[in-house]
């Protein structure tokens, strides 16, 4: 119906749901941190990745780390105001599709 949140066709997939899930009361997780809660190879959550990242729901930022012994740098996870309204509206549809 015209106006009631809508399922969302990139979040739904069930890999970028959980990312989004994750994401959403956080300001950002590490690339590290979302592969290895989720059990997801690097080329895997990459491949998710820029699926959503195409689509305006999240972005990366790079930092290097006083912890890291090596010159490799964190890559940092976000989701846009437009990611978390994707995720918000696409849960607000499964909840009423599931609503008596």
């Amino acid at each position: 119906m015209a106006g009631e949140p809508q399922p969302d066709e990139i979040v739904h997939n069930l890999v970028r749901l959980r990312i989004c899930g994750l994401l959403r009361p956080v300001d950002a997780l590490t690339f590290s941190t979302l592969g290895e809660t989720l059990g997801l190879s690097r080329p895997t959550l990459s491949k998710h990745l820029r699926v959503l990242t195409d689509a305006g729901y999240t972005t990366t930022t790079r930092s290097s780390s006083d912890e890291r012994d090596d010159r490799r740098q964190i890559v940092w996870v976000r989701l846009t105001g437009a990611g978390r309204r994707a995720f918000d509206e696409h849960v607000a549809a499964l909840q009423r599709i599931t609503s008596p």
